[in-house]
């Protein structure tokens, strides 16, 4: 494809190999090359007739990419994404930014001193839902927001478990609930304070399966999230959205957002209210609200070419991500000392 928007993969697990499929099937760019040291990676390259690495570095190099999709394991976000800092390439890390805030925080000095933009992938924040969502809350449609419940239920197949996530950092709060924190701080803005208990009582991994949070949000309201990946159930974002088609969609919230003139229930889109600002005793309105559907991952790949060429700054920078990972952090560490943490803390303690 001629003149076309030329973007290198590092990574072909299950969510490389959605980017190389969207890649391909975009007009705005084309596959440079894919970057995974894996017989797996290297075999389905050469089935597809795409030019294969063992290493990012050797693909950045060879091939001169516009533009790098880093979808390695977390732990290899920082130094590949680096690296394309260093070449002078444009970056869209795969969420979280990096394993750790104190990786995040290097990877931010770097990308401000280069100029180089780096892309967050987390996602959802390009879906026409969120933004609605985002609207209605921030606009004041439902009043002042008062609460937030968050539900993050479902069972993961026992399969899932067999390749290294039994182990502390390969379970729900670093792998899921970073997209569900960073929908809350999209719509809701920043997070305060953070209280949490967690378990692995359900499979006896080291890892969690289940844990609760509370909340308290900078504008004052509270909000508490429940998540297990270890029963069968409807609420979460990936079975209630329909954003992604290989889960079976439930018409189930997974959010509630609730204001001092109305509430709403996600991503249902069901608005609830006193027409006459009444009370308990009064009919409560339900609205439906309707919003476009999209696939966001194909409006994150639109994004991600126009900030390779300049006309767009990233929607979620590192910066931006290192504030999401920094409240899983304060959850792990409210989970372990049973302390009200500050995100903004863990920030400032290792700056």
């Amino acid at each position: 494809m001629s003149g076309a928007t030329r973007i290198g993969v590092a990574g072909a697990g299950l969510i490389g190999r959605r980017h190389i499929d969207l890649v391909a099937a975009s007009s705005d760019c084309a596959l440079a090359g894919i970057a995974d040291p894996s017989p797996e990676a290297k075999a389905f390259a050469e089935a597809q007739g795409i030019a294969w690495y063992g290493d990012h570095r050797a693909l950045l190099e060879r091939e001169k990419p516009d533009g790098m999709i880093i979808a390695s394991p977390n732990a290899l976000h920082l130094s590949m994404a680096l690296d394309c800092v260093a070449h002078g390439v444009p970056a869209l890390v795969e969420k979280p930014v990096t394993d750790t805030v104190a990786a995040a925080l290097r990877l931010c000095e770097a990308a401000r001193r280069s100029g180089v933009p780096v892309l967050v992938g987390h996602h959802r924040r390009h879906n026409p839902r969120i933004n609605a969502i985002r609207d209605k809350v921030g606009g004041g449609e439902i009043g002042q927001l008062t609460a937030v419940v968050g539900l993050w239920l479902l069972k993961k197949p026992d399969d899932y478990f067999e390749v290294g996530r039994r182990e502390i950092g390969g379970g729900p709060l670093l792998i899921n609930l970073v997209h569900d924190i960073d929908n809350l701080r999209f719509i809701c803005g920043e997070i305060a304070e953070v209280q949490a208990m967690t378990s692995h009582k359900a499979r006896g991994f080291a890892v969690e399966d289940t844990a609760g949070l509370l909340l308290k949000f900078a504008g004052g309201a509270i909000g508490t999230v429940t998540l297990s990946d270890a029963t069968p159930a409807p609420w979460s974002w990936e079975l209630s959205s329909g954003e992604n088609g290989a889960y079976p969609k439930q018409d189930q919230p997974c959010y509630l957002f609730a204001g001092t003139r109305g509430s709403l229930s996600v991503p249902t889109m069901e608005l609830w209210s006193y027409p006459d600002e009444g009370g308990w005793y009064a009919p409560l309105s339900r609205t439906a609200v309707d919003v476009p559907a999209a696939d966001p991952l194909v409006e994150q790949l639109r994004h991600f070419c126009a900030v390779i060429a300049g006309r767009e700054a990233p929607l979620i920078s590192a910066k931006d991500a290192t504030g999401t990972l920094a409240v899983v952090e304060a959850v792990r560490e409210a989970a372990v000392t049973g302390n009200r943490v500050s995100p903004a803390r863990i920030m400032e303690q290792v700056a």
